[in-house]
């Protein structure tokens, strides 16, 4: 039988930390099972929460969650319940890494464990609408409509039980954790909803060039995987310094490129500074010799969403235009999945497209390397206007002719079909170096 005993070891924990860390108010974010708990900090201790959002929430108004989840909890089989709690959690297409993800934060516990939190947490509906009567400051509710858990009627009933103090966000064709799937999107949602509260103090003085008074400024965003991106985009802005002797130029990079733009003059943009590191990501990732690149690039999406962050608000400010990405996955892969904050010309370059399965990673890698695929070939097709221009820095003969994965184009079919090829961009006169075979018999 469901306790409707409060589980208040959790609000003792959460006061615990905003005390432990000086914080006398702050917004409280819930997604699922935590929206009771979260419901009864802010009823119960308003001076100490300035708002909260709740995203997939978990109120048990309306009908119940996705009855083969439940059957799965009943079968005993905890990792076989994971998976199928997983994948009705994530139903977005191409969210294997998700999936994966949470399958894994699901084995730091067990099913006696994650049965007993949901039963302490469980409380009758008159003590719910209590609470939520009870909640005097902002809420934001996040629904997708494509939640299997927690359907679309938990959202909007929460919105409605709370009351005028509550707001409503829908996300269509979004599942249960719209912030883990779309954490672009969600990101300026939280962003906008904490600004509301408390809202920044305007400065004095704003100043707004008109068009024709603004100069010609570009920024040029650097891969730091490789110093070989920093001299050929070196390169890349000498000659367009030469066609354009009024074309300003500002790098958004990371160490250790940055090192290289100092020494060359070049203007560092400040906002470099909150970049994260994707090069500490790899060289984390790294065993000796050995790096599996699929994988780190798998497990550097929170990196890629902060950095991109970065760039979104740098771009905000309307003095670049355009940016030049030489292998900046971050803004390629999020451009593509919110279009609408395009605020710039783009042009994309890159040295390799796709990815392709190595012999020892099985049919698991194989599978995941064709869907990572496939969700950019949908990318591209469905939003081909987000790079004004994609250049291959290289020859055809470069990309290799295997196909993207089973039932998709050949690699380097696709990419001649969607890349202008720019030829070898190597920063450098090899002439003086002599012939390939000469230095062959030199170096060995």
């Amino acid at each position: 039988m469901a306790s409707s005993q409060p589980n208040t070891v959790v609000l003792d924990f959460a006061l615990a930390v905003l005390d432990a860390t000086g914080t006398d108010r702050a917004i409280a974010v819930a997604s699922s099972g935590g929206t009771h708990r979260t419901l009864r900090l802010a009823a119960e201790h308003p001076d100490r929460v300035a708002g909260v959002v709740f995203v997939g929430p978990r109120t048990a108004f309306g009908e119940p969650p996705d009855h083969e989840v439940m059957l799965a909890m009943g079968s005993g089989d905890f990792d076989r319940f994971l998976e199928v709690f997983m994948a009705a959690a994530f139903t977005e297409p191409h969210s294997t890494k998700a999936i994966e993800d949470g399958v894994g934060w699901g084995q730091g516990t067990d099913l006696d464990m994650l049965v007993t939190a949901l039963l302490a947490d469980n409380i009758e509906e008159a003590d719910r609408r209590d609470l939520c009567a009870r909640i005097t400051c902002p809420a934001l509710v996040v629904q997708g409509t494509g939640d299997h858990l927690t359907p679309q009627s938990h959202g909007r009933m929460l919105a409605e039980a709370i009351g005028d103090n509550a707001s409503l966000v829908i996300v269509e064709g979004g599942g249960h954790r719209t912030d883990v799937r779309d954490p672009v999107r969600f990101s300026l949602l939280l962003r906008d909803f904490a600004g509301r509260l408390q809202p920044a103090p305007r400065p004095p003085v704003r100043r707004w060039p008109r068009a024709a008074a603004r100069n010609r400024r570009a920024l040029m965003l650097s891969s730091p995987i490789g110093l070989g991106h920093a001299q050929r985009d070196l390169t890349i802005v000498r000659a367009l310094r030469a066609k354009r002797p009024d074309l300003e130029v500002e790098w958004l990079a990371q160490d250790p490129v940055t090192r290289v733009l100092e020494a060359e003059g070049e203007t560092v943009h400040p906002a470099s500074r909150w970049l994260v590191s994707e090069s500490a990501h790899f060289e984390g990732e790294a065993a000796e010799h050995d790096l599996h690149c699929f994988q780190a690039w798998r497990r550097i999406n929170e990196i890629m969403v902060v950095n991109f962050m970065v760039l979104h608000d740098l771009l905000a400010e309307g003095r670049h235009s355009p940016v030049i990405g030489d292998e900046a996955w971050e803004a390629d892969h999020h451009l593509h999945e919110n279009p609408e904050l395009k605020q710039a010309a783009f042009v994309w370059l890159t040295d390799f497209v796709g990815w392709l399965p190595m012999p020892d990673g099985g049919e698991r890698e194989a599978a995941l390397a064709a869907d990572y695929n496939a969700e950019m070939i949908e990318h591209v097709a469905r939003f081909p206007a987000v790079p004004d221009r994609a250049v291959f820095v290289g020859e055809p003969d470069d990309v290799v002719p295997d196909p993207f994965g089973p039932g998709l184009p050949g690699i380097r079919e696709w990419t001649e079909a969607h890349y202008d090829f720019a030829g070898y961009v190597i920063g450098f006169d090899p002439a003086p170096l002599g012939p390939p075979e000469v230095m062959r018999a030199e170096l060995g």
